[in-house]
């Protein structure tokens, strides 16, 4: 049976398109909430592979979407990395901030054996989905995954990061191509466990300027596509830039990934000409599925006309929010796989 997330990912144009949803799997389902109480930490959670299975199945059970993806997170990266890692309520994830003389000492030889845990949850779940469901690896991008590393936290616009890499461009250059090998592999190996997609996510990309856009999100995403496609030339990658704005078609061409997931910032007019190029991902404000009602409709309807007439895998423009009500995204689903062009 063909996979209709990879018909679309080769180019092709479904009608209806493919559905899958940002964070899908999370605090918006009580049987999720369940979970996350018995695993203890978040990050046991992650490390978990029999609950990890179990909550990334738990909305493809619910909605039938297209496509499931692993759950785990950008951060264990850093963790594998041996970099001391903890998520706290209300404050998110904490790490000990990076200097430029640790760099050196980050612990690449093990950091595919800590890993592990998520290789064995993709293998649960290679067994346990329906053949027309395709299942999505991923990972952060160097730049985002730096960002926490070097701040030991997130903010707003990544301040500490972009300077840092204003004043240490060689140890920035350093940091960054450790991340892209190292997740570079890290997905190799979700590829050689099960996973058939995979989705690069630069969360951050949208806070640099066009001189730093290129050295720390098309350079590293760019060595990361190279890796793996030695080991696994047809592999499809979706790349997400998160605000790339403008510089959304320079990365589309000259990072080599398969497709771009787009934010919900972007015009659908610029979207339309991006997809002469590349199928799109995405693009629903997360905020108009929290509503529900006409904006909800609206938006969809205005993606699916649209970017619906050509490769289109649709999605949000970024991760599900707790507060989302479960019966507008069943509303969601309903009206994407009504839609007929």
């Amino acid at each position: 049976m063909t996979k209709k997330l990879i018909e679309v990912l080769s180019g092709k144009t479904l009608s209806p398109p493919p559905v899958w949803l940002m964070r899908q799997a999370g605090r918006f389902l009580p049987e999720y909430r369940e979970v996350r109480k018995q695993a203890g930490s978040f990050l046991d959670l992650c490390y978990n592979p029999r609950l990890a299975f179990e909550v990334t199945m738990q909305p493809i059970r619910r909605f039938g979407f297209d496509a499931a993806i692993l759950f785990s997170d950008i951060l264990v990266v850093p963790h594998a990395l041996g970099r001391n890692l903890r998520f706290e309520e209300k404050k998110g994830p904490i790490l000990d901030p990076l200097s430029v003389n640790e760099i050196e000492k980050l612990n690449v030889e093990k950091a595919q054996e800590r890993l592990a845990p998520s290789f064995e949850t993709l293998s649960l779940l290679k067994n346990a989905l329906a053949h027309d469901t395709t299942l999505i690896g991923f990972c952060g991008a160097p730049w985002t995954v730096a960002t926490y590393m070097i701040a030991g936290h997130g903010t707003p616009d990544q301040a500490p990061a972009r300077l840092f890499g204003f004043t240490h461009p060689e140890a920035m250059k350093t940091l960054l191509e450790i991340l892209a090998d190292v997740s570079a592999d890290y997905l190799v190996n979700q590829v050689k466990s099960g996973a058939e997609v995979l989705q690069i996510f630069d969360s951050w990309a949208g806070v640099l300027d066009e001189q730093s856009f290129d050295e720390y999100v098309i350079y590293p995403i760019k060595r990361m596509v190279q890796r793996i496609r030695k080991v696994f030339p047809e592999v499809p990658i979706i790349g997400f830039p998160k605000g790339a704005g403008a510089l959304y078609e320079n990365f589309a061409r000259k990072t080599g990934v398969t497709a771009v997931g787009l934010d919900w910032s972007v015009p659908l007019s610029f979207a339309k000409k991006l997809q002469q190029i590349t199928p799109v991902q995405g693009n629903l404000d997360p905020l108009r599925l929290v509503s529900g009602g006409a904006a909800l409709e609206t938006g969809i309807n205005n993606i699916l006309d649209n970017l619906g007439h050509g490769p289109l895998v649709f999605n949000l423009g970024h991760g599900i929010t707790p507060q989302t009500p479960i019966e507008n995204v069943e509303r969601l689903v309903k009206l994407v796989r009504n839609f007929n062009k």
